[in-house]
């Protein structure tokens, strides 16, 4: 696993292993004991153009490649993410403070998306379609979109840069990567170092390690990609959606959430409370799906709040690379900070805390907070981290109003012994996702996947993906000859 931060910490322009050029290095700690894994020395924007013009230069000749040679590199890069299935858990662990559950979940639900990638290369058809003009023929093809440029975040960055990188190369395009400061290696040039031994090209995948202190918004604004896939916060992908939209370029944005878990008056307690548990607290709260707030029916609040402040207050806290851990650390010193610093405020508020979590170092342990003002800040915006808000309603009507009470809209869940009756409920929610009788937490290679309202645009997963990085092209072809009118 060392090696990975020995060997990656690099930029990969063009099939290139090289150092960056910019006047300062970004350093990749592990962020449960401190450690420093690696030192990149960031690319400029000099570097990005170069990316992005190796892509353009390689894409035309990859997109002409025979689809089922295409998919035989993804092929082997499901393989060799199989063999090294160990050492990248291990890195998982080491630079984003993942829990061996979570790598595990992680790796899982990427070697899912390869699977699925592999059978994108040969998913997209044409049509012929019907013409109103005698003797015409209306061809319409479906082609790659060109190059992509992928954003990713720190919180799941293998998988999420995967899901975007692996369609697209899978459909014939060529893509530059900007993994997250906080995690280069894992969500940036150990895809790379994939794709690389899997036989790819060079220039179809190209990773720069930087920031937009040094380079602004020169990603954003190149003129080669024609499509941007980012993922990350709302404010910054707003930021992204207006510079893109200035530019002409496509964009998918999946952005934060602030995911409501419904349980109604009828559901299982038990299981309604182990489903909350989860979809709050995996990867210590890290997650655009989590569920921020649970709301529970004054009929069963009582005993739903008894068993889930039992079952949080029994949640081991501590090094991730333990494998009994189940909650590690934030990403870094900021994040545990603010978190820290937003529950002492609610409760400053007015507010309860039923467990009132305190800071190890980046180590956070989970609270739960009850007795919010229904115009209470925190209710409104995504808390990446350990904190539960249990808000009680009375009646479905209520619940509704709540869960729609937010800025976002990604995902939900509802909790009833009446699955037809959590359907009706779901459906009166404005979300992208909802899940009955289940978790907040779901992504699966075939089913759209994005948010409503401030949660994002557009879609990613099977036909979605499709979609998303190609185009359509109508070619007609006039048997015979046009009538002109002059």
């Amino acid at each position: 696993m060392s090696s990975f931060f020995t060997d990656l910490a690099h930029q990969y322009i063009d099939g290139e292993w090289r150092p960056g050029k910019g006047s300062w290095d970004i350093i990749d700690f592990n962020p449960y004991n401190g450690e420093k894994l690696a030192s990149i020395t960031v690319a400029t924007a000099d570097e990005v153009d170069q990316a992005y013009r190796a892509a353009e230069q390689a894409q035309p000749a990859w997109a002409d490649t025979n689809p089922y040679a295409r998919r035989a590199v993804l092929e082997k890069a499901l393989r060799i993410v199989e063999e090294r299935e160990a050492e990248i858990g291990d890195a998982i662990v080491a630079e984003l403070g993942g829990t061996r559950l979570k790598a595990a979940f992680e790796l899982h639900l990427a070697k899912e998306f390869l699977r699925e990638a592999v059978q994108l290369a040969l998913r997209p058809t044409g049509q012929l379609l019907p013409s109103p003009t005698e003797g015409k023929e209306n061809r319409v093809y479906r082609v790659p979109v060109g190059v992509v440029g992928v954003i990713s975040p720190f919180n799941f960055p293998f998988l999420l840069s995967l899901k975007s990188v692996a369609p697209a190369l899978a459909l014939g395009n060529a893509v530059v990567l900007k993994p997250h400061q906080n995690t280069p290696v894992c969500g940036g040039t150990l895809l790379a170092k994939v794709f690389e031994d899997a036989g790819l090209p060079a220039g179809l995948l190209n990773v720069v390690v930087t920031d937009i202190a040094e380079i602004g918004d020169a990603l954003l604004e190149h003129p080669i990609p024609q499509l941007i896939s980012f993922t990350g916060s709302d404010k910054v992908g707003r930021h992204v959606a207006t510079v893109c939209a200035a530019n002409l370029k496509q964009t998918v944005l999946e952005l934060g959430g602030n995911s409501a878990l419904i349980v109604l008056d009828d559901a299982d307690v038990d299981y309604a409370v182990d489903a909350a548990v989860f979809s709050r607290y995996v990867h210590q709260g890290q997650v655009c799906m989590a569920a921020n707030r649970i709301l529970v029916d004054r009929a069963v609040e009582k005993e739903f709040t008894e068993k889930f402040v039992a079952k949080v207050a029994s949640l081991r806290v501590g090094d991730p690379a333990d494998p009994s851990t189940q909650i590690g650390p934030l990403i870094n010193s900021s994040q545990a900070d603010a978190v820290s610093k937003l529950v002492d405020q609610t409760v400053a508020d007015g507010a309860t805390a039923l467990l009132h979590g305190r800071a190890e170092g980046n180590v956070v342990s989970p609270s739960v907070l009850t007795g919010l003002a229904a115009d209470s800040p925190v209710l409104h915006q995504e808390i990446f981290g350990p904190v539960a808000l249990l808000v009680p309603f009375d009646g479905e009507d209520e619940a509704v109003r709540i869960a729609n009470d937010t800025p976002y809209g990604l995902s939900g869940a509802v909790h009833t012994g009446d699955i037809e009756r959590g359907v009706r409920v779901g459906q009166r929610i404005r979300t992208g996702m909802i899940h009955i009788n289940d978790g907040t937490v779901h992504d699966e290679p075939i089913v759209p996947f994005g948010g409503e309202k401030n949660s994002g645009l557009g879609r990613l997963n099977g036909e979605a993906t499709v979609e998303a990085f190609t185009t359509q092209k109508w070619i007609s072809v006039q048997h015979g000859r046009s009538q002109f009118p002059f």
